[in-house]
């Protein structure tokens, strides 16, 4: 709980934070979640996965609440480092946008049991879902931490 305390106080709105903590949390649990399946443990893999989807899922309540109470937040960065936080925004934001279709077709191959069309889009997924939860974190750093006043 200290984090979100100390973001209070550095005036950072606590949903930004907790957003934070729910990439990173979704980033561990799709790693859980490959490294379960790699080992054969289909049952882990499930959970991983969709814990995954859940914890992503909610991540986009909380972002689309703090975006409602507090608006737009700019990046404050200057010089070359502004081309690099765009960079990462703009394909984070157009994955983000891909992750969802994909991993519900994930799930609908997994239910319907086609496991080499699931396996053959979880490659693609995988390296997409992760890129996007990382991004997300950086990014939080980036406009809060960072380079919060430059």
């Amino acid at each position: 709980m200290m984090p979100l305390l100390g973001d209070v106080v550095a005036g950072i709105h606590p949903l930004a934070t907790v957003n934070a903590v729910l990439n990173s949390l979704a980033t561990l649990l799709l790693v859980a979640g490959w490294w379960s399946i790699r080992r054969g443990n289909v049952r882990a893999h499930r959970a991983a996965m969709v814990a995954a989807f859940v914890v992503s899922a909610v991540f986009l309540v909380c972002y689309l609440a703090y975006h409602y109470a507090v608006g737009h937040v700019s990046f404050k960065g200057t010089g070359p480092v502004r081309i690099v936080y765009f960079a990462i925004l703009i394909t984070h934001v157009i994955l983000a946008a891909v992750v969802p279709v994909l991993a519900l077709r994930m799930f609908f191959l997994a239910w319907k049991s086609r496991w080499d069309a699931h396996r053959r889009l979880g490659r693609i997924t995988l390296p997409i879902w992760l890129y996007v939860s990382v991004t997300g974190v950086v990014i939080y750093l980036m406009v809060y931490h960072w380079f919060p006043g430059a």
